[in-house]
């Protein structure tokens, strides 16, 4: 379990530091074809990550969460929020608007995928 622990804190690390940084008049551009996915900032308070757990989840299907899923591990609020934003973030088309979450998001060209647990990209 630590070492999952310590693989989700590096991975969310290493991600964080990928955020896009193509800004134009304050709004994120993506290169025609990158992938990019949505993720939860580390610095989210808990209070916003199950906000956004439970709005994702109620505008997206968030069944790769359950119990014996491939993204049910590991069972933490920021894993969790972070595969739900994402699932909302590409069902709406990819739009950074779609990524914003209250300003508790971020938009990623690395692929936070990690185990068995895929995340989705268009």
């Amino acid at each position: 379990m630590a070492g999952r622990v310590r693989a989700t804190l590096s991975s969310l690390l290493i991600l964080s530091s990928a955020l896009l940084t193509l800004a134009s008049g304050g709004a994120t551009k993506v290169v025609q074809g990158q992938k990019t996915w949505c993720i939860a900032k580390p610095s989210a308070d808990e209070a916003t990550l199950a906000a956004n757990l439970n709005f994702a989840c109620s505008q997206a299907d968030c069944s790769v969460l359950q119990r014996g899923w491939s993204c049910f591990y590991p069972d933490t609020l920021m894993s969790h929020a972070s595969i739900a934003m994402n699932l909302y973030y590409q069902s709406k088309g990819r739009n950074y608007w779609n990524c914003y979450f209250k300003g508790s998001a971020l938009i990623v060209t690395t692929d936070p995928s990690f185990g068995s647990c895929l995340y989705a990209s268009a």
